[in-house]
């Protein structure tokens, strides 16, 4: 009887690739920066565009991060994700062991901190919507890259496809748009959305995060899941190919990311905005539809350009990426310590700045927040291998407690 493969381990700091680290603090700052605005408002308006009713430096701000960040860094961290899972998949292959037990329980783990966020931290996670697409990228790994590459493209184009035909289908006479009414039962739900983080206790709010779960995350999970899936298969199927780990033999390829993405997304994003800048999801309509769209299509080609000319810039010699490396390999501790800090700071059980900042002072503070979580990413990763939840995560994923002090802090050799 042939005994199982030994499942692999968590790899040593030197072995990792410090390009998807340096790119995922970058999408974590994106991210901050995007979910912001939602810390602070109805969570429905996670999705629409410049807010109109703002003036001065709020407008402009608003205005950039929606051009320039919106749907840029959640389909960025999304290919990284994919990207990630590749990398895995190869060494453990190369190791000759064990990868799907690890994977799954990896993905489950995934799946009860999403849980935990979403329904006691703050609503808009991303977390669980990750897991469940993670399930089916695991039953995918016997795949080839270019399968990854078909059926990743085939599930994002296509979720973009069906959205366009809805826009088109709500040009034609007779099919309902929305309307007053409609408007009108919108702003009721978000404005009691906002009493509840504005004056409720912790328990009202977590009620609130269990209704906004149930009736809103699930429901978009019909766009949201085989959109993520297919960037994440997407980025693997990259990622199979040594994009990331040898960038040098892909030159090409990279310089052509960049030379076509950038300016493919910069149309994409100035068409959506001629046709709608401030699209919402309070008022069903073609021109809404068809203008968010086509700004969630334009985050594929620039978060691509920005993967190729990160990769790019780091093999000509350029450094400042590498600043953001240690934020990326604590990303699931930063991206949770985020919504505990901003969740904190804002709803009323907490400090209770909810309505009292400015959006030019969440920006402001989101920045100093991002800063102190590189700064103090650094000083830990010089003590520990680990986040605090990355531990926790890879202790459930490979079934045991792996060594959380760095070699250096215990004395002893890198090699180990």
């Amino acid at each position: 009887m042939i005994a199982a493969p030994p499942e692999f381990a968590p790899i040593p700091a030197r072995e990792r690739l410090l390009a998807l680290d340096a790119l995922r603090g970058i999408a974590l700052l994106g991210i901050l920066l995007s979910n912001v605005a939602s810390f602070a408002g109805p969570l429905a308006e996670l999705s629409e565009g410049i807010d109109p009713k703002l003036s001065g430096s709020d407008y402009w701000l608003s205005a950039f991060v929606y051009v320039a960040i919106r749907n840029k860094f959640w389909t960025l961290f999304s290919l990284l994700f994919g990207m990630g899972f590749a990398v895995m998949l190869e060494r453990a292959r190369d190791a000759g062991r064990g990868f799907g037990a690890v994977y799954l329980r990896r993905s489950i783990g995934l799946l009860a901190i999403g849980l935990i966020h979403a329904w006691l931290i703050w609503a808009g996670d991303i977390l669980v919507t990750y897991a469940l697409s993670a399930f089916v990228l695991l039953a995918l790994r016997s795949w080839s890259g270019a399968s990854w590459l078909k059926l990743g493209a085939a599930l994002y184009l296509g979720t973009i496809a069906y959205l366009l035909l809805v826009a088109a289908a709500l040009t034609v006479p007779g099919v309902a748009q929305g309307d007053a009414a409609d408007l009108a039962r919108a702003q009721a739900e978000r404005a009691a959305e906002v009493a509840v983080y504005a004056h409720g206790d912790y328990f009202a709010v977590t009620g609130q995060r269990l209704r906004f779960f149930f009736e809103s995350t699930t429901r978009g999970w019909i766009m949201m899941l085989p959109l993520s899936l297919g960037l994440f298969l997407i980025g693997a199927g990259l990622a199979r190919t040594g994009l990331v780990a040898d960038p040098r033999r892909h030159r090409a390829l990279l310089r052509g990311f960049v030379r076509i993405g950038l300016p493919v997304g910069a149309m994409l994003t100035v068409v959506s905005l001629m046709i709608d800048s401030a699209p919402s999801l309070a008022l069903f309509s073609a021109s809404s539809m068809l203008a968010q769209t086509l700004h969630m299509l334009a985050g594929l080609p620039l978060a691509l350009a920005l993967i190729a000319g990160v990769l790019l810039l780091m093999q000509g010699g350029a450094r400042w990426p590498l600043r953001f490396a240690p934020a990326g390999r604590m990303a699931l501790s930063n991206y949770l310590g985020q919504s505990l800090i901003a969740t904190w700071a804002l709803y009323h059980h907490g400090l209770n700045l909810w309505g009292r900042l400015s959006y030019t002072e969440l920006i402001a503070a989101a920045v100093v927040l991002f800063a102190l979580q590189m700064a103090a990413s650094t000083w830990w990763l010089r003590h520990f291998r680990f986040g605090p939840l990355e531990w926790l995560w890879r202790a459930f994923a490979y079934w045991r407690r792996p060594a959380m002090r760095s070699a250096f802090t215990r004395g002893v050799s890198s090699e180990e």
